[in-house]
């Protein structure tokens, strides 16, 4: 499998947050898979850890490097096409950082690890 986290997924993985369902649990553990991070969710966090919304311990730069090589997960970029994707999706969410991460799920054929239920109004496979 091939699969993206949201940004929430991202943050309960690396806490061992007891949200995680199961199924996430297993996905993001299995070294079969291919798990993706986004560049739109390490500027979600930024803009949260600027606004004082998100406290970490680390520096956020050196926070997400750090994850990302520990738990062997692949830089997802935000490319053209997937910014320009977002004007074919219905309106169904209104936060920007959600509606690129299912762009990004589209474009690439991955599947979106979220617990987000409007997520799952999109035409994108979601597992949670």
């Amino acid at each position: 499998m091939r699969a993206l986290l949201d940004t929430h997924v991202f943050l309960w993985w690396i806490l061992d947050d007891p949200r995680l369902s199961p199924a996430a649990r297993d996905a993001i553990g299995d070294p079969a898979n291919t798990i993706f991070f986004s560049a739109v969710s390490a500027w979600e966090l930024a803009i949260k850890v600027g606004l004082g919304r998100l406290t970490l311990v680390d520096d956020l730069a050196v926070f997400v490097r750090d994850q990302l090589r520990q738990n062997r997960f692949t830089v997802l970029p935000l490319t053209l096409d997937h910014a320009l994707r977002v004007q074919d999706l219905p309106d169904v969410h209104h936060d920007p950082f959600d509606r690129a991460l299912v762009a990004q799920a589209q474009v690439d054929q991955l599947t979106l690890i979220t617990r987000d239920a409007n997520i799952r109004r999109y035409p994108v496979r979601v597992l949670w």
